[in-house]
């Protein structure tokens, strides 16, 4: 019985003026930090990497690139970890998309998810041109709402919407610990100082190049989780930072429950950045394959006709079976 043929990806890099004059595989190792300069070489002599527009093969490790040049790598599929490939539509007009995310899927290709992605399974649902843009995003675990505007139209005003701070977001979440109070976390964040995970972000001076970033916490009930008490939270971001309300909560002690990067120590994440651990282990020790963040609700103006609407998603299964609302 023959092998399956092999399944290909190709991954569209734009040379970006601050690379301009790299050479291709200084260019590569740049832009696909995991891959180590033998990789790279490996990558160009197969001829795998080609230009966008004419298709020319470029086999020269020492060539340079060029701004605004297109190129592709064609690479090996990766076998992607299993995730929920759908999601419930809560809202559908003209102007306006409105969705529940599940947890586990994540927006956007990544090095482990090239087909398992929302982009994916809006273009099977509705059609490759199915025009729709999404106005923000949400973090891989993190289920809840999340909106779409037209891609020649009302996708820009979204956009404008959440830029301008005229979108009221409203998450919930179970967090370690017994909050007793509402707080407001008044911290600025950047890539965390000092940590050796790249993604990893933590507080950071403005002075030093930190962004703003306010959170508001009101805790709601209190309740258990493997023997230890955890505090169900409302949590108010007042900006949009990466990873905001994560790094938020745990810098005040109470990180976000089953969170495998900001709820452990740095030591348990580099295992499986660098040391081939899985991550559905880390979820394993947490006792949770997702982390216990929510969003619950988000208010905007309709792209279309400027009024105030708000769309909300439940509360979901696997959290109201640790702590109900």
């Amino acid at each position: 019985m023959s092998e399956p043929p092999e399944e290909f990806i190709e991954i569209p890099l734009v040379v970006d003026t601050a690379r301009d004059g790299f050479r291709l595989d200084r260019f590569l190792s740049s832009r696909i930090a995991r891959l180590s300069r033998t990789r790279v070489q490996t990558i160009v002599d197969n001829g795998q990497v080609r230009r966008a527009d004419t298709g020319e093969v470029l086999r020269r490790a020492s060539q340079r690139v060029r701004a605004g040049e297109s190129l592709v790598i064609r690479r090996p599929a990766p076998q992607e970890p299993e995730v929920v490939l759908d999601y419930r539509e809560i809202f559908r007009d003209h102007d306006l998309l409105v969705i529940d995310k599940p947890a586990g899927l994540p927006v956007h290709p990544s090095a482990s998810y090239h087909r398992h992605t929302l982009t994916q399974v809006l273009r099977d649902r509705l059609g490759a041109g199915h025009g729709w843009d999404m106005a923000h995003r949400l973090d891989r675990e993190t289920s809840g709402v999340m909106v779409f505007g037209r891609r020649e139209g009302s996708a820009t005003a979204l956009k404008k919407a959440f830029l301008g701070r005229a979108v009221a977001k409203t998450y919930l979440a179970l967090v370690h610990g017994c909050l007793e109070e509402h707080v407001r976390i008044d911290m600025s964040l950047g890539f965390a100082i000092g940590s050796k995970i790249r993604i990893k972000i933590g507080p950071v001076p403005v002075a030093e190049g930190g962004l703003p970033a306010a959170t508001t916490v009101r805790p709601l009930r209190r309740g258990e989780f493997r023997g230890k008490p955890i505090t169900l939270v409302e949590a108010l971001p007042e900006t949009g930072r990466q990873h905001q309300i994560r790094v938020h909560l745990a810098e005040i002690g109470h990180a976000v429950v089953g969170d495998k990067l900001y709820g452990l120590p740095e030591e348990e994440f580099l295992k499986v950045v660098e040391g081939g651990r899985k991550l559905h282990e880390l979820g394993a020790d947490l006792g949770l394959h997702r982390h216990a963040l929510h969003a619950a609700a988000l208010t905007l103006p309709h792209p279309g006709t400027g009024e105030r609407v708000q769309f909300t998603a439940p509360w979901p299964g696997e959290l109201a079976a640790i702590l109900r609302p």
